[in-house]
């Protein structure tokens, strides 16, 4: 039964309450005091309001899926893991392949069994074995994803797969294979673990996929539609995050109007690990918690949580099922898979979206005019600008501007971590020739943490 429970009172307008915030601040400045601004260049205003409201047409989203993903390294074992991850909740699977290597259909025959739709990762551009997946997809009777990004491979590491003109090559090849149905993939997890702001990694993105775009469309004026795979990152700033995965699906419905063809969008998310901590780990599962928050309600069709100890463990049984669990918490006991698109109608997040849409659109358009996504990263100049935020982020985190708990604020005197380390977590340094500067990933709480090993080694 539907009731309005608000009937007998009468609305108040926008200009009511700030009238009223204006008399209870006493003379006080309304913007210095309660409106807060952000590196975003977005000022945060303490109420929102239905008269000054724009609602969005955002793109519906559908039920998330518990993804588990795999590194296929030992495939012996792989068989065992894939089983019991399917068996303890996991919904669909991302598999990390390395190289080339024919096990991978036998595990495929496998995961056909269990009925659960696959993402395969694959970090070399090997058209041949490319193309024998494409021809055993068809003998499959469940849903086949595939990456393959040189362009963040160039971006990652300073240097193409092969070389440009054979990568772009063998990327147009594998757009047109029958069976993978035009999909295509960028990985955005770089930008945002390399510490760009929200706009930043929004708009970086957008020019990385122009990039393909432009192949395509150049490449195949038969294409009709495409099937876009988008791998992001969430950090823990937990209302912007559910803007900006909106925002994501906003920007590239905007971009494919200059196509000639439409775009079908999949977002796979996980959390960040630019605020992840190794002193205090166990707060890691409260970040994580909310970075997963942040995805189901964004929108992302599929979401693989990152383990508590991911930094400095290697792959383990424990964090690997306090990590699922964390999702199926989520899902079984939260009821968080239960509407879709929940935040619908927060005028909050609707504006958020809007302001990170129109500030990303801007900055995207710079980076177009300046010869795009590839000539810049030569030139240097998204490295220069990804690397300006993430300075500023980590000297606010050294000056404590903000709270990083168990490393900058409340930290814990006796924690000992020297003894913990079976995985270096701070970023490796590598004397190797590239053709450009590479963005790297870093953390925002490693030199604190490089400080206090030392004085800890020092004192054993």
């Amino acid at each position: 039964m539907s009731e309005n429970l608000f009937k007998d009172f009468d609305p108040i307008s926008e200009k009511a309450w700030k009238q009223k915030i204006h008399a209870d601040l006493k003379g006080a400045d309304y913007n210095e005091t309660l409106v807060t601004s952000t590196d975003e260049g977005i000022n945060i205003k303490p109420f929102y309001h239905q008269d000054s409201h724009h609602p969005l047409a955002l793109p519906q989203t559908k039920n998330w899926e518990i993804t588990e993903k795999i590194y296929l390294e030992n495939y012996d074992s792989v068989k065992q893991i894939i089983t019991d991850v399917l068996d303890r909740g996991a919904e669909s699977l991302w598999l990390i392949l390395p190289k080339s290597n024919d096990k991978l259909f036998d595990l495929l025959d496998l995961i056909n069994t269990k009925q659960v739709p696959v993402f395969i990762e694959a970090l070399t551009l090997d058209l041949d074995f490319l193309k024998k997946l494409d021809q055993k997809i068809t003998s499959l009777s469940i849903p086949v994803k595939l990456s393959c990004d040189p362009l963040h491979h160039l971006a990652q590491t300073g240097n193409w797969m092969s070389d440009k003109e054979t990568d772009i090559k063998a990327f147009s090849k594998m757009i047109a294979l029958p069976q993978l149905n035009h999909q295509v993939s960028i990985d955005t997890r770089l930008y945002q673990n390399a510490g760009a702001t929200l706009t930043e990694e929004l708009a970086i993105s957008l020019s990385h996929l122009n990039e393909y775009l432009n192949v395509i469309q150049n490449a195949d004026k038969k294409i009709k539609k495409l099937h876009l795979t988008l791998i992001v990152s969430v950090g823990s700033n937990y209302f912007f995050e559910i803007a900006k995965l909106k925002a994501y699906r906003i920007l590239i419905e905007s971009l494919m109007a200059a196509y000639d063809f439409s775009i079908q969008t999949h977002i796979i998310a996980e959390p960040s690990k630019r605020n992840k901590s190794l002193y205090d780990y166990n707060v890691n599962m409260l970040r994580t918690t909310t970075e997963c928050m942040s995805a189901v309600l964004g929108g992302a069709n599929w979401i693989n949580n990152l383990a508590f100890d991911e930094i400095f463990h290697k792959t383990n049984e424990f964090g690997e099922r306090i990590s699922r669990n964390q999702l199926l918490i989520l899902k079984n006991e939260s009821y968080f898979d239960k509407v879709s698109n929940p935040t619908d109608g927060s005028y909050y997040i609707e504006t958020l979206t809007q302001q990170l849409s129109e500030n990303a659109l801007d900055l995207f358009k710079k980076i177009e005019k300046n010869e795009g996504f590839i000539d810049q990263l030569f030139k240097g100049q998204l490295q220069k600008m990804i690397k300006a935020s993430s300075d500023l982020e980590i000297s606010k985190l050294e000056n404590q501007d903000f709270v990083m708990v168990g490393t900058n604020k409340y930290e814990n005197k006796e924690d000992r971590m020297a003894h913990e380390l079976e995985l270096y977590p701070f970023l490796k340094k590598k004397s190797r020739k590239t053709l450009l500067e590479p963005i790297l990933e870093t953390r925002i709480a490693s030199k604190i943490e490089q400080e206090r090993l030392a004085k800890e080694k020092s004192n054993l």
